[in-house]
């Protein structure tokens, strides 16, 4: 019988609260950081031929935060990491904490397209990793262990060990692909564009086919337009618990799976999607820049699920009530569609990155800039003077 994804919490860190709606919903800046990205240069005046910027800001591109929930790593336009930490030469993108809070992985933007291991305490490369021959734009930390996981614009998918800088596995897939980790580091999945599949493996067989097909096929698109619009993968995560698969998209949509038998059990509308789709001839699925792969997650406990807006906002899905299925996956059947809980206000501009703290009620946005959420204690005595009241009629 092929390996399924966990059930259990795995090698994750357990958080030290409890998420409910009541809390989800009064999340508010704390800090805002406004220079957490430096302004592009301006543009050469009498350059000849030089192309001028299109934007008037930079953003954050990556978030990640360490096991303990103590620390945090971002990466931004501006080729820096934690903003203190330069890499002019290769740049910085994916910034994935190791199992050491004092090291980070990151994929290069300049240069060539080799992963490079960091060290924070002293500012020095420890380890480099070639093999791609196109950007590497998903980028994963083995939850259990010191293996990695890469997938690059070249269609492959390289599976490497931190002790070592040869890749120890390969895979060709037919197009670009997206990876993650389930919670145990047993299973991996590999989303694979254009032709809407999500490929599961058991990750001590990798070489083998994978145990399970997953086709993404969203029934509803065909009530909007015909023929429907294609769906463009950018994220990929496994709940907490093993069951669910969040596939977050470049438009306005983001799914939940099933990671047992591939059903898809719901839509998460409610949000502007970071990109639009090319209305060229023929129409382009392929986000161009703006959707970082990284606006939309789930919380630790799996009970909802955060992610960025063009407009702003960030939202908050409650998917504690999933829909059960079992058994033939129907296509046909459509999704659960579900509405955001909360479409909460205060970080300024779009959000091209959301996560939430693994240990502590903490929530994180990145953009042009950098805020830090947290539960505004000021509803607790509104609560519980309703609670009274509530009481007091009762009486």
């Amino acid at each position: 019988m092929p390996p399924q994804p966990s059930t259990s919490n795995g090698a994750a860190p357990v958080a030290t609260f409890a998420l409910a709606n009541s809390m989800m919903g009064r999340m508010k800046p704390a800090k805002i950081f406004k220079g957490a990205v430096e302004p592009p240069p301006p543009p050469t005046p009498g350059s000849y031929g030089q192309r001028p910027s299109n934007s008037t800001s930079r953003h954050i591109t990556g978030i990640s935060f360490d096991d303990r929930g103590d620390q945090i790593v971002t990466a931004a336009e501006d080729e820096t990491s934690l903003k203190t930490l330069l890499s002019k030469k290769y740049g910085v993108d994916l910034p994935r904490f190791t199992h050491k809070n004092t090291a980070i992985l990151h994929a290069s933007t300049k240069e060539d397209d080799t992963i490079r291991y960091h060290s924070l305490h002293d500012n020095k490369y420890l380890q480099y990793f070639k093999g791609h021959k196109g950007r590497v734009i998903s980028l994963e930390m083995s939850p259990v262990d010191d293996g990695f996981m890469s997938g690059s614009m070249d269609k492959t998918v390289r599976l490497w060990d931190l002790r070592t800088p040869a890749c120890r596995g390969l895979l060709t897939v037919p197009s670009v692909p997206i990876i993650a980790y389930d919670a145990t580091g047993v299973v991996f999945a590999v989303a694979v564009n254009h032709y809407s599949r999500i490929l599961l493996y058991d990750q001590a067989n990798f070489d083998k086919a994978p145990f399970l097909v997953i086709t993404l096929e969203d029934p509803t698109l065909a009530r909007v337009s015909y023929p429907p619009r294609p769906i463009y993968m950018t994220s990929m995560s496994f709940s907490s618990n093993g069951k669910y698969l969040l596939v977050g998209c470049s438009g306005d949509a983001h799914y939940v799976v099933d990671a047992f038998e591939g059903h898809l059990l719901a839509k998460l509308e409610g949000h502007i999607g970071l990109e639009r789709r090319s209305l060229s001839s023929p129409p382009s699925i392929e986000p161009s820049k703006g959707s970082s792969g990284e606006e939309v997650s789930w919380t630790p406990d799996s009970k909802y699920v955060v992610g960025g807006s063009l407009d702003g906002k960030i939202l908050i899905w409650d998917v504690q009530n999933l829909p059960t299925r079992s058994g033939e996956v129907d296509l046909k059947v459509p999704p659960l569609q579900v509405q955001p809980l909360a479409a909460l206000d205060g970080h300024p501009g779009p959000s091209r990155c959301v996560r939430f703290n693994p240990r502590f009620a903490m929530m994180c946005s990145a953009g042009a800039e950098l805020a830090f959420w947290l539960p505004d204690p000021s509803g607790d005595a509104e609560e519980i003077a309703r609670d009274l009241l509530k009481k007091k009629v009762a009486l």
